[in-house]
């Protein structure tokens, strides 16, 4: 019986401690500082460095312009990749973009994407850091992104700013 008792109390603990744990309502990102924050409730739980696209400054145009957009977007989906491990998909173009790009006849691209490092053997996880390397998508170390994922819900709000 006290074992029985011990189990409950234990299991009333661990739902205790679910449910006390923040959840992420917004993800800012701040491209010139290469910054990414998990927001709760109006205050920043954490941060990591990241990486941007190849051509960081400017919001994103058009399809091969490896610039990473600027605006307000959502996790709309998530992937485990075997090419850059965890990633989450971010609803670009929003109708703002789309409606850009038929003004300039261009397509706006599309699969921006929060994910991790490449797994390559020819050019290890710390060959990326500090380099803005991908075409438009947003970086982390691996273990980074594994830590994102797990916090993150899909349905978050992300605002890329310049």
């Amino acid at each position: 019986m006290s074992r029985l008792l011990a189990l409950a109390l234990l299991c009333l603990c661990s739902l205790t401690a679910v449910a006390a744990s923040p959840v992420i309502d917004k993800v800012v990102v701040h491209k010139a500082e290469r910054q990414l924050q998990l927001i709760s409730n109006g205050e920043v739980l954490h941060q990591y460095r990241i990486s941007l696209g190849r051509q960081p400054v400017g919001h994103k145009r058009q399809q091969g312009d490896q610039r990473t957009p600027e605006g307000i977007y959502t996790i709309d989906w998530r992937h485990e990749s075997p090419a850059y491990n965890l990633s989450m998909h971010l609803d670009y173009p929003n109708l703002k973009d789309k409606m850009a790009a038929y003004k300039n006849n261009v397509d706006p691209g599309g699969m921006i994407m929060i994910h991790g490092t490449p797994i390559d053997e020819e050019y290890p996880e710390w060959y990326f850091e500090g380099l803005d390397w991908t075409n438009g998508c947003i970086a982390l170390g691996n273990a980074e992104m594994r830590e994102v994922w797990n916090l993150v819900p899909d349905g978050t709000l992300v605002e890329i700013l310049p």
